[in-house]
């Protein structure tokens, strides 16, 4: 028996008029609208949405949200025959003009964004960020965090159509459809719900098998999504590490809440407070009195921005004891706290802990500089036993408290407060003689009887001037961040140490335990005096009985102040103690290893980090495919470059791969030489690219079945030849770009239908 090996194909040249090119499906020339895969692009983004509840309150995000694929979608059908680069282009304009009719206040023809209403765009997104950064998810829906779901979702859903729509290419899809899970899981540490991985199943499973629509395959269709939700279900049940907490919520969390709550540590001076329906998060036994219970302090102001946190210094571990017990006017409370649904990285405590009980050892520290119990990751404990001390001054103590501060000048600072603010802190405190007298003054200047301050869930809308100017001399309303906010710049202003306390007020007594609720949570005002410590003043006008009166402000207000009797001490500069002492450093003993705790407020004008982090998730994926293409290719013509047995079949799939991307489909059947002349005939091959294209399928002939090899560079040439040739019988459209074919598809070889040309040509 003998071989013959047969000689190179015979590709005439082209007679007569060009051919027509491929048909094309009706769809891809324009002659239908691709209604069924585009409403399901929009829909799956929709049902990939819901692990957004783990970091956002509220439903009113996911108004926002559908408005932001509603817009995208009904822009994709109608700018469809246009192509996908104007498709994009359209779709991208069409949410930012959604964007300026919700958000900006200074768009062109009310609609355009100018450059007026990308400033407030830069704004809304620092906003958003200071929020996320600063806050613990689920965040309250403000409008800041609502432009932001509005302009993730319209990017993510512009991602998908792109994907799933203009390039034919469904399955990309889900790489930006991941981001949905990426951000959430990144930001909360709340456990996310089984039915959002359902949904998010059933999402992409309609993505995948509506791209050619559901005519005759709509059982089948069916069959497939409920196989993918059922799986997704059964894994988000099963395993443990879905979630950033090691498992999936089942939506009945502790106080009925669906999940853990926390505290935002900062304070606003413009907004609207949204409040959901209350969540009892305490049960408190052993308080004598009502007392507030402070969660973390703020010391730090940032001028038309508001109060925020600082990191707090290295403390006391807890559990164990803090410091001895103060002798001064006071009494001690063994406080019991049952914790029902408070996740966070501040541990709520009374007045000045003395000991603190019933936690792990390790996680847990007290700055007692700030009076701050805190942790480097939220934790939720069942519960803590402390020890505390609750001091009751009394007036005259108060009032004879002067001297040397023994406080840090942090608490003095008033740098970039307007002087407007200061002015008005002095009229206030006109006459008052002693720093006690002083914070009396304020806080009646916001609730006493004659005061034109109300409380409200809305501060009035600003005009532009400084937000704490523009509260205390317009609007005139808000709730307790403004009031407290305001009370402890103006104490400041006069020369009276002060920081804003963060936490909940007393709560409901029912006779055996006080139960505290997100109804509770609030901000007031501690001011320093001397030889006292931290004194409670609370500025917010509030009618619902919550607000505590201290014993010495019940005092105070049945005994106005008598200027003649009062120490003199009528200095009001901010810098009135200017020889003041820190307090000490704790001992060395009371250090604790630094903790990694969360990030600091972010810095006016800052640019949050997690959009940022979608933007590159939906970029990644669009270059995806690109990279693998390239990477591909170098890969192909490196081994034909270097000759030997591997050389003649990564040239010929690069070829192959190639024609593909071009949109030419080549079947599994196709012989070598069958592949040649299709490329032959599609590409349109002028005849220096056919006598190159002759050359290679020679060596791939001769390799394959002879056993003769080529040297290293004897394929470079016709490969390089070939190849121009294919493009320049047609250029690459844009989805032919971003998602070539040859990576979406199997790029065939040729070598198992050439195994069979060879076993029929042996003789």
């Amino acid at each position: 028996m003998s071989t013959t090996i047969a000689g190179p194909p015979t590709v005439p040249p082209p007679t007569g008029p060009p051919p027509s090119a491929p048909a094309r499906p009706p769809a891809a020339r324009g002659a239908g609208l691709p209604w069924v895969a585009t409403i399901a692009s929009g829909l799956a983004v929709l049902l990939a949405a819901g692990p957004v509840t783990a970091i956002v309150q509220g439903g009113a995000w996911f108004g926002h949200a559908l408005a932001a694929v509603a817009v995208v979608v009904v822009l994709g059908l109608l700018l469809h025959r246009l192509g996908a680069v104007v498709v994009a282009a359209g779709q991208a304009v069409g949410v930012l003009v959604l964007l300026t009719v919700q958000f900006a206040d200074d768009g062109l023809l009310g609609v355009l964004p100018g450059p007026g209403a990308l400033q407030e765009f830069g704004a809304l997104l620092a906003g958003a960020g200071q929020q996320i950064d600063t806050g613990i998810a689920p965040v309250t829906s403000t409008p800041q965090i609502l432009f932001l779901v509005t302009a993730a979702f319209g990017l993510l859903a512009i991602g998908v159509h792109l994907a799933a729509v203009s390039a034919t290419a469904p399955a990309a899809a889900g790489v930006p459809l991941l981001a949905v899970f990426a951000v959430p899981a990144a930001l909360a540490d709340t456990l996310l719900p089984w039915w959002a991985m359902a949904a998010a199943a059933a999402g992409f499973g309609l993505l995948l098998v509506a791209q050619t629509g559901f005519r005759g395959r709509l059982p089948g269709a069916v069959a497939l999504v409920a196989v993918a939700v059922v799986l997704a279900v059964g894994v988000g049940t099963a395993t443990s590490f879905v979630g950033t907490a090691g498992r999936f919520d089942s939506g009945t969390g502790a106080g009925g809440s669906g999940g853990s709550i926390g505290l935002s540590p900062f304070t606003a001076l413009r907004g609207q407070l949204d409040q959901r329906d209350p969540v009892d998060l305490f049960r408190v036994r052993g308080l004598t009195r009502p007392t507030y219970l402070r969660a973390l302090t703020l010391r730090q102001y940032v001028p038309d921005a508001g109060w925020q946190a600082t990191r707090p210094a290295p403390g006391v571990g807890l559990p164990g004891p803090i410091q001895p017990q103060p002798t001064g006017s006071g009494e001690v409370a063994d406080v019991e706290v049952e914790n029902l649904a408070f996740r966070d990285y501040w541990l709520p405590l009374y007045g000045d802990p003395i000991d603190v009980g019933g936690l792990p050892e390790g996680p847990w520290l007290y700055d007692r500089s700030s009076g701050t119990g805190y942790t480097g990751r939220p934790r939720q404990e069942d519960g803590w036993r402390e020890q505390a001390f609750l001091p009751v001054p009394t007036v005259s103590q108060l009032r004879q408290a002067t001297g040397d501060s023994g406080i840090g000048p942090e608490y003095l600072d008033v740098t970039g407060v307007d002087p407007r603010v200061t002015e008005i802190a002095q009229q206030v405190v006109a006459g008052r003689s002693n720093n006690f007298d002083r914070a009396m003054a304020l806080q009646e200047y916001f609730t006493g009887p004659d005061s034109q301050f109300t409380y409200s869930l809305q501060t009035a809308p600003g005009s532009g001037d400084d937000a704490l100017v523009e509260f205390l001399t317009v609007g005139k309303a808000g709730y307790c961040e403004q009031f407290a906010s305001a009370m402890a710049v103006m104490l400041r202003s006069v020369g009276v140490p002060s920081r804003v306390a963060v936490g909940f007020t007393a709560g409901a007594d029912n006779g055996q335990y006080r139960t505290i609720s997100t109804s509770d949570a609030h901000a007031w005002v501690e001011a320093w005096f001397p030889g006292i410590g931290w004194t409670t003043f609370d500025p917010t006008p509030l009618t619902d009985g919550r607000t505590i009166a201290p014993p010495y402000v019940q005092e105070a207000q049945g005994n106005p102040p008598d200027p003649e009797n009062a120490p003199a001490d009528t200095d009001l500069s901010p810098g009135n103690n200017a020889e003041q002492q820190p307090l000490p450093a704790p001992a060395e003993t009371e250090q604790a290893p630094s903790v990694a705790l969360a990030p600091p407020p972010a810095a006016e004008g800052s640019v949050p980090l997690w959009p940022l982090f979608v933007l590159v998730l939906l970029v990644a994926g669009a270059f995806v495919p690109v990279g693998l293409r390239v990477l591909a290719r170098r890969r192909r013509l490196a081994a034909a470059s270097a000759g030997g047995p591997d050389a003649t079949g990564a040239a010929w799939a690069e070829l192959l791969a190639e024609s593909i991307d071009r949109g030419v489909d080549h079947p599994q059947s196709d012989t070598v030489r069958g592949a040649a002349r299709r490329i032959v005939r599609e590409h349109r091959l002028d005849d220096d690219a056919q006598q190159a294209l002759r050359q290679v399928v020679t060596a791939v002939e001769a390799s394959w079945y002879g056993d003769v090899h080529p040297a290293p560079g004897d394929l470079d040439e016709p490969v390089d030849a070939v190849r121009a040739g294919i493009a320049a019988g047609g250029s690459l459209s844009l989805r032919g770009r971003l998602l070539p074919r040859s990576v979406l598809q199997r790029t065939p070889t040729a070598k198992p239908a050439a195994e069979r040309e060879k076993a029929t040509s042996d003789t």
